[in-house]
């Protein structure tokens, strides 16, 4: 028979933090973007511009 070898506890192992740091690196940069996108507004053009429908031109 074959002694199995107490390998110890899992988070001195490197697999189980490689594989949870996709998800971490992926949450991290969607709260950065969420963070940018509500901190800087992005004004409304009002200069010289004509709505008509859909379609939004530059008034002559």
């Amino acid at each position: 028979m074959q002694e199995q070898k107490d390998a110890g506890p899992w988070w001195k192992e490197p697999w189980p933090w490689l594989l949870m740091a996709g998800p971490a690196v992926a949450m991290l940069g969607c709260i950065v973007t969420i963070v940018l996108a509500v901190a800087h507004d992005d004004p409304p053009v009002v200069d010289k511009v004509v709505k008509r429908g859909l379609v939004v031109e530059r008034a002559p």
